[in-house]
């Protein structure tokens, strides 16, 4: 019978990885809760947007445009703010990926 090598580095890093993901992620909300909701919508989307694949960034970008826009026009500071983050985020990583 063929033995498997594991991928995981070690036993249970998955879950260690999950635990430290939902803790950035909470840490992140309460943080974003805090401020006003144009900032708090270029923070959270900024972040997050810098944990992209580079490949599917420019798409990101696109997205985070449009949504700028549609922020802008509705008047609502957390998705337009959020939008022009994210485009910045995924400049960011499209910048780091051709280094």
């Amino acid at each position: 019978m063929e033995t498997r090598s594991r991928k995981e580095p070690f036993s249970g890093a998955y879950y260690v990885g999950l635990a430290i993901t939902l803790a950035l992620l909470l840490l992140m909300i309460v943080i974003a809760s805090a401020l006003p909701p144009g900032p708090a919508g270029a923070f959270f989307t900024f972040v997050l947007g810098l944990t992209v694949n580079p490949k599917y960034a420019p798409w990101f970008a696109l997205v985070g445009a449009f949504g700028a826009v549609l922020g802008f026009a509705a008047n609502e500071p957390m998705v337009a703010w959020g939008g022009v983050a994210l485009v910045v985020a995924e400049l960011i990583v499209l910048y780091w990926n051709r280094r």
